[in-house]
């Protein structure tokens, strides 16, 4: 495996502004030429931790990354900005991953139509706010030909800010507010943002979801239902918010009930079969 770890105010100077210290992990399957594979290419997937866009947590970081490497993933985990440092911050820093992974395409071993973006919580909202805003104003004002990505798994995630069901956290701590208007709470709300041109997507989340409330990956899926996006959706019973890979590496204590959750990843690497990211076995 080729590790590396990429800040990336050095190879973009203005995410350096305020402070802001971006950091890009970079995890590479070894192209091994006794299997002739060393021109082998591969699909990417670009993992962003949740944390309130108050923190980037580790236990949605590198427990993520080292499930994907032996299916044939380039993984990319980007520990990006957060409080005091506000939208389109964030945004702009996973343009910036996207702009580099293309740069390095043959150097890595990328797929570049085949990249796709994973998050948790408020990395979920992340996740699915780039998959459909990514040539929003505020980003093309940086990457003037910012790139989509091709997939998105978001694992329950912050979606929207709707107050009626929002995690008004992650949203006060992204936009630096604590009210805002309709026309900011549709831009700030991802199921909002989906149109034709939508990713397909993977969720899942927990109905027992005391934190972020499951409605708000519902609302994303009716989102993408609404425009014949395809999707995947799982809603497991139980299961407090945050579990990351359902086991002890990530949850310490884990009960059957919370175990069952655990189901979302071969489920997860099977959906990326059926869309094409993945050979059949």
């Amino acid at each position: 495996m080729r590790y590396e770890v990429i800040h990336l105010k050095e190879r973009f100077p203005f995410l350096g502004e305020n402070g802001c210290d971006p950091i890009l992990e970079i995890y590479l399957p070894y192209n091994m030429p006794e299997m002739k594979r060393e021109n082998a290419k591969r699909p990417g997937i670009l993992l962003c931790p949740g944390g309130g866009y108050a923190m980037c947590s580790q236990r949605e970081s590198e427990p993520i990354a080292l499930h994907f490497l032996p299916e044939g993933f380039n993984v990319f985990v980007l520990t990006y900005s957060v409080v005091p440092h506000r939208f389109p911050t964030q945004l702009i820093e996973v343009a910036a991953v996207m702009e580099l992974i293309a740069e390095h395409a043959e150097d890595w071993h990328c797929l570049t139509d085949k990249i796709a973006i994973m998050g948790f919580s408020a990395g979920g909202h992340l996740a699915a706010h780039y998959s459909v805003a990514y040539d929003c104003e505020a980003v093309r004002k940086v990457f003037p030909n910012s790139r989509p990505v091709a997939a998105s798994v978001l694992c329950y995630p912050v979606i929207t800010a709707d107050p009626s069901f929002a995690h008004i956290g992650s949203i006060n701590n992204l936009t630096d507010k604590t009210e805002r208007t309709e026309e900011e709470i549709q831009f700030y709300s991802c199921e909002c943002g989906v149109n034709q041109h939508t990713p397909p997507a993977f969720l899942w989340h927990t109905a027992s979801d005391q934190v972020v409330p499951v409605r708000n990956s519902l609302a994303y899926a009716e989102a993408l239902a609404k425009y014949n996006i395809p999707f995947e959706l799982h809603i497991y019973p139980y299961g407090w918010h945050g579990l990351s890979t359902c086991d002890e590496q990530t949850c310490g204590e884990v009960n059957d009930a919370m175990r069952h959750a655990a189901a979302w990843i071969p489920a997860m690497l099977k959906w990326f079969r059926l869309i094409g990211f993945l050979p059949e076995f």
